[in-house]
């Protein structure tokens, strides 16, 4: 299937960008749609965000009774008057005292709340993630790199955690303490409060006018790190193969290319959302000026107290704080969301999914394969194969031979149910497979893949992984029919010995071997090999050779293989070729027509030879 290349994604990210400029409602809407779906997962937990709310209620007003109470102190200090009312100065500092530190208790505790709630969110959108990738068909991961999928599955939900853990408790906060300034300082002094308001909408207009841009710089700073990590897993799996070409120094420059358009959208995205702040300071300030000049006037002419000014001047500041940090939490808002549309993405594609309805669950299958009039096309691309047909009795061997890329494992993968026809039919024991659940179809079969992957665990874990609830002495039996078994022994924990993530630390034939032990393991009555000896030397295939004839003795079994020699026992052979079954029947039935596996066969002798 054809990828995109650097150039399309560039033209692709920038065509986004466009569109997000001219049509802003639309990213508007997108953004709207994407804080829904969060609130969603937070209101799972609403009775304790609303315990949250009612403690953000408290602290923030025992916070505002503060200026209100140094007002009165300092009305209480009678100035030019020789008499001080200690008693009244007295119990409103123990009043204050007492108020803030009830305040900030009150605020630990809500944050001590607001956590637990923001880590069981995240642990929810991380199950959902993971849960979705284990479910989304093969072709999806056909075009994402590991590293941009973990970056998903990682960066952006941590980013999340950390708008969900700040930035809610912090948007609570301002708005209430807005609100409570707001009637407070009305109720002080009207004029006062109006001069504080006017410069709120030139912040309002400030936030919005940045915020249509910064979102998109923000996004595309969230994919360029998942191109990063993509990268960087990508050169971590196939160092070997880098070393070897001498390919170390175009792989830096890739990295370095990456990682300077990760630098730039990242400059922009906080050059842009910088500028929100020092702008609404700027008018923060404006506004206190104003007040203080005003309210000084107004104290020189006796219209208010001296401690009415002071406590003005307060909630004045206090008024401007929240409105700082409202355009302060907005950026990172705009952070999370940017990332929790990139989850959502994957959330919402499409996953394998068994109809609803007149599946069936085979007890015991007995082995009978057919594929009628199959048809299959990856998407909109040409035909892969075209009018395939042919049977398999039960207990049979049928070998699938052709060239690379004409189709045979595309056939197995079609039994397997990795990817639906187009049109046509496949049937075990007279089911279309289509009406059996694929967990029940794949139970059904063991499947030996041609890159075999061991899980970072011990041999023993890894071979159990084919029937987990499998004893320890089926596991050895499993190993000894793969011929794997003595070699187990030779390691220094034997099968307790730990083997890395992806199995490094074993030779390929060794793990060809216990994959093959973990298929044996399963018991099913199907088996597939797809080039299951192509990657193993001439003694240890001679090994998997006659543990896999005593294995497929009893079962239905298909064969991807390179070297003819393997298959000449099978009961029937089919020559794929682009696409179609160019040629079928026994070995020497085959070689008696002199056709592709003829000439397929003797190049290959001929090769052994020289």
């Amino acid at each position: 299937m054809r990828k995109e290349g650097p150039k399309e994604n560039s033209i692709r990210r920038m065509a986004s960008n466009i569109n997000g400029l001219i049509n802003p409602e639309t990213k508007t809407e997108n953004s709207k749609d994407t804080l829904r779906r969060l609130w969603t997962y937070l209101g799972r937990k609403n009775t304790k965000l609303f315990l949250v709310f009612i403690l953000v209620v408290l602290s923030t007003l025992l916070g505002l009774a503060g200026p209100y109470l140094i007002g009165l102190a300092i009305d209480s200090i009678k100035l030019g008057q020789a008499s001080i009312n200690f008693t009244r100065l007295r119990n409103l500092i123990f009043l204050m005292t007492a108020t803030y530190l009830l305040s900030t208790f009150l605020t630990w505790l809500q944050m001590y709340i607001m956590i637990d709630i923001s880590q069981k969110t995240i642990r929810n959108i991380r199950r959902d993630i993971f849960e979705k990738l284990q479910s989304l068909p093969l072709s999806f991961f056909e075009l994402k790199t590991h590293g941009e999928l973990m970056s998903r599955l990682t960066n952006d939900v941590e980013n999340i955690n950390h708008s969900l853990t700040q930035s809610t408790i912090q948007l609570f906060t301002s708005i209430i303490t807005i609100l409570g300034v707001a009637v407070i300082i009305f109720i002080i002094n009207p004029i006062l409060a109006l001069l504080s308001l006017i410069t709120i909408p030139i912040g309002i207009i400030i936030t919005k006018i940045i915020s249509n841009r910064t979102r998109n710089y923000f996004s595309e700073q969230q994919t360029e790190l998942g191109n990063l990590n993509g990268h960087i897993e990508e050169n971590i799996t196939g160092l070997k193969v880098i070393k070897a070409f001498a390919q170390e120094e175009k792989s830096i420059e890739k990295f370095n290319e990456i990682n300077i358009r990760l630098r730039k959208s990242s400059v922009r995205a906080q050059i842009y959302s910088g500028i929100i702040l020092p702008l609404v300071n700027i008018s923060n300030n404006l506004s206190f000026a104003i007040v203080a000049i005003v309210g000084g006037v107004m104290g020189a002419r006796g219209v208010i107290t001296i401690g009415t000014i002071a406590m003005f001047l307060s909630y004045s500041r206090i008024f401007t704080r929240p409105i700082t940090e409202i355009a302060n939490q907005y950026n990172m808002v705009q952070s999370a969301i940017a990332g929790a549309e990139r989850v959502f993405e994957i959330i919402d594609e499409t996953s394998e999914k068994d109809l609803k309805e007149g599946l069936v669950e085979l007890d015991k299958v007995n082995g009978e394969i057919i594929f009628k009039n199959v048809n299959f096309a990856y998407k909109d691309e040409e035909i892969v194969l075209e009018n395939i047909n042919f049977i398999v009795k039960p207990g049979q061997k049928i070998a699938l031979v052709g060239e690379t890329g004409a189709g045979k494992t595309t056939i197995v993968n079609l039994l397997m149910r990795f990817y639906d026809l187009h049109s046509g039919e496949i049937l075990i024991d007279g089911c279309n497979i289509n009406k059996i659940t694929r967990k029940n179809l794949r139970n059904n079969i063991s499947m030996v893949l041609q890159d075999n992957y061991l899980f970072a665990g011990t041999i023993m874990e890894n071979i159990r992984y084919g029937k987990l609830d499998a004893t320890d002495e089926e596991v050895r039996k499993a190993a000894k029919l793969a011929n794997a078994h003595l070699f187990i022994l030779k390691l220094t924990e034997g099968y307790d010995t730990l083997v890395t993530e992806g199995g490094n630390s074993l030779s390929q034939g060794e793990r060809q071997l216990l994959s093959i032990a973990r298929a044996i393991l399963a018991k099913a009555s199907i088996l597939i090999l797809d080039e299951a000896t192509s990657s193993v030397d001439t003694r240890t295939e001679i090994k998997i050779q006659q543990a896999m004839n005593t294995l497929m003795r009893d079962k239905t079994s298909l064969i991807i293989a390179h070297r003819l020699s393997t298959i000449k026992d099978a009961d029937q052979i089919l020559i794929i070729n682009d696409g179609k079954i160019a040629e079928k029947g026994t070995h020497q039935q085959l070689l008696q027509q002199k056709g592709l596996y003829y000439s397929l066969y003797y190049s290959q002798i001929s090769n052994r030879v020289s």
